[in-house]
């Protein structure tokens, strides 16, 4: 972690002033600004794992954790040297800087007075700061993509056998070395952050001193922005296009920027939530939680809630933890990818499942080996196609199972749970360990699964129910724990057979 730290305090001393090119200043003078500066971080997670966000947060960066009152937020402190550090989060899906907070914002009563103080609050807000994060945060990503490029142009040397060509017009767009310590390039590389292009306006953000554009430019390009108002509430007497439409007005009159609602360089954010205001700046143009999987399916679960289940079951080392209803297998890559020291088993009865689960596996071994240069077959994971209620395992294999059952909206449906729910927890619990083992269970047909539950009380335990949003609809994960009792086959309970 020095290295990243060092490295880090390299590129802050690059181009964090606007004026940069008209006043010379010494190297000293901006490191020794922005080593120092501290800047309150907003990021979005899975509703409902806002706590398990805020440990994540406390434990990888160590800073405390403040859960918004608006549902699925948190905000945490941190130095602009642990930047980088920020984007390796695994349970948050955006990230944004944060301007400004106001508690108890006193809202006029009419909309014209409520519209007026948005345009007069767009000139008052602290913009020097979070401006300067933005344009590190840009430089990071620039950089990452530099490098890609350059790793990209050697992908052929290593042969695999899955690997993509390159893109021969990538390979033409000539991009010029970085010079740059490499070490935070190697960490802003890891798998949690998207692969994207983001533009860089202005010379005035140009990569290191001794890179060569091109083209000089003798003004700074304009910026292109635009505001994005998310509102909740409902004593409001504006919309959130008119919330938009008003402050982004009164923010382009005061930088002189250039709206657009599609190409833009920055996004400001309008939070409302009842009298609570953020404003905000963005750092990722789209989610983190597309960062694993390459090959989708009609229910590919979110990365970032696949991480917050996983915690819910506090993994040890060497623990086999199984996902037998993978899908795509974001469970079990997430889980390979954090929890290295654990072995992760993916399966599911559906042929084109485990192909999709396959290939997202590949593809992140492919990924891992462009990123050290070298064949390695290192992920701590294996796809399987089975019958969930009949498993290829021996009984208490298993210290831990994480699965997205089915909901029976898009896969399967709400007449065979009723079967396929009671059947799934008794050969999970068969599986698993008596008295350690745990189950973290997904799924929105909650009344089919607490009646499958009161059924196996004997071998499984509820401990804790987290509520989550997926797509409109209102699920839940149960966290389960296995009881002590060992696992008896229903064909020596009384020489009887369940009907399933």
């Amino acid at each position: 972690m020095c290295n990243v730290q060092e490295a880090t305090k390299q590129l802050l001393d690059v181009n964090l002033h606007e004026n940069w090119r008209a006043n010379q200043v010494t190297e000293s003078g901006p490191r020794s600004e922005s080593e120092h500066l501290q800047v309150t971080i907003g990021a979005t997670v899975p509703t409902g794992f806002e706590q398990t966000a805020a440990a994540e947060v406390r434990e990888k960066l160590g800073s405390s954790c403040k859960i918004s009152k608006d549902w699925g937020k948190i905000y945490f402190d941190i130095s602009v040297e642990s930047l980088a550090q920020v984007h390796c989060l695994r349970s948050v899906d955006n990230l944004f800087v944060v301007v400004k907070e106001f508690k108890d914002y006193q809202f006029k009563e009419t909309k014209e007075e409520v519209l007026k103080d948005f345009e007069e609050l767009a000139g008052k807000l602290p913009w020097s700061d979070p401006l300067k994060v933005w344009k590190i945060n840009t430089s990071f990503k620039k950089k990452k993509k530099h490098k890609k490029i350059n790793q990209n142009s050697g992908r052929e040397k290593i042969d695999n056998g899955q690997g993509d060509k390159t893109d021969e017009k990538e390979d033409k767009k000539g991009f010029t070395n970085n010079t740059l310590d490499s070490h935070i390039l190697d960490y802003y590389e890891n798998p949690a952050i998207k692969e994207e292009i983001s533009t860089l306006v202005g010379d005035d953000l140009a990569s290191s001193k001794d890179e060569k554009d091109e083209k000089e430019e003798t003004h700074p390009k304009v910026l292109k922005f635009r505001v994005t108002c998310n509102r909740a509430g409902e004593k409001h007497c504006f919309s959130s296009n008119e919330a938009a439409r008003d402050f982004g007005g009164a923010v382009q009159d005061y930088f002189k920027w250039k709206a657009d609602m599609t190409n833009f360089d920055v996004e400001v954010l309008l939070n409302i939530h009842d009298n609570e205001i953020v404003v905000g700046i963005a750092l990722t143009e789209e989610s983190l939680h597309r960062r694993n999987i390459t090959h989708f399916g009609p229910t590919t679960l979110r990365s970032t809630l696949a991480y917050g289940m996983l915690r819910l079951c506090a993994p040890q080392p060497t623990d086999i933890i199984v996902d037998p209803m993978c899908g795509t297998g974001a469970i079990p890559i997430e889980g390979s990818t954090e929890w290295s020291n654990c072995y992760h088993i993916a399966g599911d009865n559906n042929p084109l499942a485990v192909n999709r689960a396959a290939n997202n596996i590949s593809s992140l071994l492919t990924k891992s080996q462009i990123k050290e240069g070298k064949v390695s077959w290192s992920l701590p994971i294996d796809a399987v196609q089975w019958d969930i209620c009949n498993l290829p395992l021996r009984t208490g294999f298993v210290d831990i199972i994480v699965s997205d059952m089915p909901f029976g909206k898009r896969m399967g449906s709400k007449k065979r749970n009723w079967n396929l729910y009671p059947a799934c927890l008794r050969e999970m619990s068969r599986v698993c360990k008596p008295g350690t083992g745990r189950a973290a269970l997904l799924t929105q047909d909650k009344k089919c699964f607490t009646k499958a539950l009161s059924g196996m009380g004997h071998v499984w335990r509820k401990v804790h129910t987290v509520w989550v949003n997926i797509g409109g609809l209102h699920a839940a994960v149960y966290l389960l724990k296995r009881t002590p009792q060992a696992f008896v086959h229903p064909s020596e309970q009384d020489g009887e057979r369940t009907p399933w």
